[in-house]
């Protein structure tokens, strides 16, 4: 069992997954977008543990 510190937390939310054939969507909450600025384009990386917790990054764009 994870523990987490609340104090390490600034926004807690959920969101569905809509699954249509091959298509798997899901919402960026706006409180997200706005805190990590997300544009259009931008990616995210979702990295699956063992224990069937996920982590979802914003990825760095990179620099040319």
């Amino acid at each position: 069992m994870t523990i987490i510190d609340m104090n390490d937390v600034d926004y807690v939310t959920e969101t569905t997954i809509t699954i249509r054939e091959s298509r798997r969507r899901t919402t960026v909450p706006k409180e997200i977008v706005d805190t990590l600025g997300f544009q259009n384009g931008d990616k995210i990386r979702w990295v699956l543990f063992h224990d069937g917790k996920i982590m979802i990054t914003k990825v760095q764009k990179k620099m040319k």
